[in-house]
């Protein structure tokens, strides 16, 4: 896909993540945009201001970080939002009742709890499909479908969707695609490329990357569609503090150094677990044997620094493993500086019923590793301590 941006000129995605948005501030000369920590702005005359009345509706850091992030997404528009969850309610707002969504099945659990908990009780309808067979989201779709959610890779087996094809399949029936590229960050993956209509990333993960800050973001083209999700994030309200988007654009800045080396230390570790006498199977879309492998290489420039894997033994065996551990620590989230371990199972997909997860291909014995940049060597040692009897 290449990461130059013929909107920025000759500017490459490491630049932008620096520059775009970024300028020094006007009055003192700041390199580092301000923290503009204000409720609200002193007005010319009733109604005339510099742009800036309310800081639910608009605050200038948190402009400064839209404008970064529609940058790297090959977006016009981005919207920041106080978490992912957040941004996916507002979505979700576009939305009335008797709407039909098709969903990836293998899906985040606080997504499948946000669609079937909350946004099902208004009466909106829900089909979890294999999103990685098309086919399979063509079947599902009907006349009130008006959204397709896809994740890419998945959380937590990393499948791999044909973003083209499934934004494809969307527009045919009058629906929108949305792509949750949390996973893969900007820097791997840009979905509006691909033909998305929106790209959501929960920006606690990989994008701030310093797990300090919990922040979301929604990304897209269309003028309407933006003017519609900014009157809905200021109407919900649920946008990210100054202070939030401060330390969200400092850890942008490294995005493009950390993913690559997220990369290259799940590569060493993908290749470890296949070897291991010890490990049932492995998940990762980097690995030629991955069913999605190609359609990653297409359609991605790297993928990005998330491994999933079982042990033989299942849920028992697991959780021995997860307490062997020493430099990776027991933890929900992912995508910061340090290496995480998880058993989506009873943690981070735990609100997703047991049936359900089957469905998915989700064991109990699944476990999931974060992979951080710390030296490969001290990683791939503690993952063998881990696996060791």
């Amino acid at each position: 896909m290449g990461r130059k941006n013929a909107a920025q000129g000759a500017l490459r995605f490491a630049t932008r993540a620096i520059h775009v948005g970024q300028e020094p501030d006007p009055t003192t000369g700041a390199v580092t945009v301000p923290i503009y920590q204000t409720s609200t702005y002193a007005q010319i005359a009733p109604g005339v201001h510099k742009g800036y009345d309310y800081s639910r509706t608009d605050n200038p850091t948190r402009t400064a970080l839209q404008k970064a992030l529609a940058s790297l997404e090959s977006a016009k528009y981005c919207l920041a939002f106080s978490s992912g969850m957040g941004a996916e309610t507002t979505v979700m707002l576009l939305l009335k009742q008797g709407d039909h969504i098709v969903s990836t099945r293998d899906v985040y659990g606080g997504t499948y709890r946000l669609f079937m908990r909350a946004f099902q009780d208004f009466g909106l309808r829900f089909s979890f499909v294999e999103s990685a067979d098309i086919g399979e989201i063509e079947r599902a779709m009907t006349k009130r479908t008006r959204l397709v959610w896809i994740e890419s890779p998945t959380n937590p087996l990393l499948r791999i969707t044909d973003i083209r094809a499934a934004a494809g399949v969307a527009h045919r029936y009058g629906a929108l695609c949305l792509v949750d590229n949390t996973f893969a960050s900007p820097f791997f993956q840009r979905p509006l490329v691909l033909g998305a209509d929106l790209v959501l990333h929960s920006t606690t993960k990989y994008i701030a990357g310093h797990a300090d800050v919990v922040g979301g973001a929604i990304c897209l083209k269309d003028r309407r569609l933006h003017e519609r999700l900014k009157f809905l994030q200021n109407a919900a309200g649920a946008t990210p503090s100054p202070l939030d988007c401060f330390l969200t654009l400092r850890g942008l800045k490294t995005l493009a150094l950390r993913m690559r080396e997220h990369e290259n230390n799940a590569m060493r570790i993908a290749r470890l677990l296949k070897k291991h006498p010890r490990v049932a199977r492995v998940y990762y879309p980097g690995e030629p044997d991955h069913p999605g492998h190609k359609i990653a290489a297409a359609q991605m420039d790297g993928f990005s620094g998330m491994v999933s894997f079982e042990v033989k033994g299942g849920l028992a065996e697991a959780r021995r493993v997860l307490g062997r551990f020493r430099l990776f620590k027991i933890a929900e989230s992912l995508g910061g500086v340090e290496s995480l371990v998880e058993l989506p199972a009873i943690m981070t997909h735990a609100s997703i019923p047991k049936e359900e997860r089957k469905k998915a291909g989700l064991n109990e014995g699944l476990i999931r590793l974060s992979v951080g940049i710390e030296d490969a060597e001290d990683l791939l040692a503690d993952l063998s301590r881990a696996l060791g009897r």
